[in-house]
């Protein structure tokens, strides 16, 4: 649980306090966005098929901490960092230095207790690897989506 809570505070304070480009509905639909994807994997893959968890199998009171206010600030700091002004090669390199820190994470989160909260079931870690590609990209797809949306209707009123 510390270790969990620790993370909760960084990701979350440093999140609100550089996020200098995502405009305040942005952050709002970034957040929302990925408790409702987080979600919805979750469900398929943690509760139904087993394949990994939060501190114990099954629904948990403390496990709701990691689906709702873990995730989505650090996509907001990937987003607010991501260079889309830049050429092929920045953003594929910052895109392959997150996927790093995310595996990384991973690792140091299914550490044993009190630092560590994740359990592998049938999960693993390559298996995330391949699932984070797959959805950073959906991420900046949606994040471009909000944009888009934003202009046509004349910004934010």
């Amino acid at each position: 649980m510390i270790g969990l809570i620790l993370a909760i505070l960084i990701f979350n304070g440093i999140a609100w306090k550089v996020n200098k480009k995502l405009s305040q509905n942005q952050m709002v639909h970034i957040w929302f966005f990925t408790i409702a994807f987080q979600q919805t994997h979750d469900f398929i893959v943690e509760f139904k098929l087993g394949g990994y968890w939060y501190f114990n199998p099954g629904v948990d009171w403390a496990g709701l901490l990691a689906h709702t206010i873990l995730i989505a600030p650090v996509n907001i700091l990937f987003l607010n960092f991501f260079p889309f002004r830049n050429n092929f090669y920045k953003k594929f390199l910052y895109f392959i230095a997150w996927l790093a820190f995310i595996i990384i994470y991973e690792i140091i989160a299914a550490l044993p207790e009190p630092y560590g909260y994740f359990h592998y079931g049938w999960w693993k870690l390559q298996y995330s690897m391949v699932e984070d590609v797959i959805l950073l990209l959906i991420l900046l797809g949606y994040y471009k989506y909000i944009v888009s949306l934003e202009k046509s209707i004349g910004g934010i009123q």
